[in-house]
């Protein structure tokens, strides 16, 4: 297990050279146009910023530049990872040129500049997959995540048969150890930094104890390539299809985990009926294209994974303002912990779980 936790502040970036991106512009991409304006996009908590470039004389009229703060850092994932695996490539990169030969929708990279770190990607738009749905209260919504859910199947499958050695995915993976680095992130930033004080050490043992159980079923069950943060904020809606942002942290692990990810997610809460519907659907999918998987289990599966998943990313909010100093992600966390709440309240193997967190989270309560 090879563990990597980034704690250090973003550093501060200078925008890219005008002239350097003009004459790249100009003379390094696959198309003749030139360059009119460099504007700055609004950013996430990630290590790298985001451009748009206006361009003349030709199509497409505009592209987005990613800039890297420390292109060799890039080379690490900001999340932990399980693993030891010599990463020669921008994980970026990688996964997307895997990505590209599954057939998944990911955005063109259309040229790297590896000394000034910077990459001239396909521009997708400004519409995410939680804009279009206005959280969750457009009529397209349904619509939409059904398209997400069919694109996920196909993710899942194409992306992982067959294995590709040379895709960075297949050398990490959801082992117990990094399920609960994820599970202790949460104790760390979740309760303890979030509360200014430490858990007494009696509960401290007692949670991890009952997040192990939770760990070691997610750990042992069959894996497909995993993109770790699939969710309403790293899908864009363009020309009424979806596209994929964000796979760079791609690693190998339970098929509940992304689905975890986009029907649990922190920044819209869907009905449940439709996530019953949306789960259904994935299963059918699955099985449509000869890979089925047991609704009942499975359904419980979802369930207990979005419990993981919820808290680490509850603990990851936190994480981001005590760390990287940017507190806009805390308003995220009374909505997922009560994904946590409900979850924790259907099934009596995690009423332990709960009956130990509750006293810490008042979410919970």
């Amino acid at each position: 297990m090879a563990a990597v936790n980034p704690s250090s502040p973003q550093p501060t970036l200078a925008p890219p050279d005008h002239a350097l991106v003009a004459e790249t512009v100009r003379t390094k991409l696959p198309f003749r146009v030139e360059l009119t304006k460099l504007s700055p996009l609004a950013g996430d908590a990630s290590n790298r910023r985001y451009f748009r470039l206006e361009l003349s004389g030709g199509p497409p009229p505009t592209l987005v530049l990613m800039q890297l703060a420390a292109p060799e850092a890039f080379k690490q994932s900001e999340e932990a990872v399980s693993g030891v695996q010599p990463i020669t490539e921008l994980p970026f990169v990688n996964v997307l040129h895997h990505l590209v030969k599954a057939g998944v929708a990911v955005p063109a990279l259309h040229y790297y500049d590896k000394t000034a770190g910077l990459l001239y990607l396909e521009d997708l738009g400004d519409v995410t997959l939680a804009e279009a749905c206005v959280n969750a209260t457009s009529r397209d919504t349904p619509d939409l995540y059904r398209q997400a859910i069919d694109d996920l199947v196909r993710l899942h499958l194409r992306a992982t048969f067959p294995a590709d050695p040379g895709c960075i995915a297949f050398g990490r993976a959801f082992d117990e150890p990094l399920l609960m680095w994820e599970f202790d992130h949460f104790i760390e930033y979740g309760i303890e930094k979030r509360a200014s004080r430490l858990l007494p050490e009696e509960d401290r043992q007692a949670i991890r104890r009952e997040m192990r159980q939770i760990a070691e079923l997610l750990a042992g069950q069959p894996r497909v390539f995993t993109h770790r943060d699939y969710h309403s904020r790293n899908l864009m809606v363009q020309g009424g299809r979806l596209r994929v942002l964000d796979f760079q942290d791609a690693l190998m692990g339970p098929a509940s985990y992304d689905l975890a990810s986009l029907l649990r997610d922190s920044y819209l809460s869907l009905d449940e009926e439709l996530i019953e519907e949306l789960v259904i659907r994935y299963l059918e999918g699955r099985a449509k294209a000869g890979a089925p998987l047991d609704r009942l289990t499975f359904m419980r599966l979802f369930d207990l994974t979005s419990i993981q998943r919820n808290l680490k990313a509850a603990g990851r909010f936190v994480y981001i303002e005590k760390e990287k100093h940017n507190d806009r992600y805390l308003q995220f966390v009374p909505r997922t912990l009560a994904n946590v709440k409900r979850n924790l309240a259907r099934y009596p193997e995690v009423a332990a779980l709960r009956k130990r967190l509750t006293p810490y989270v008042p979410e919970l309560q």
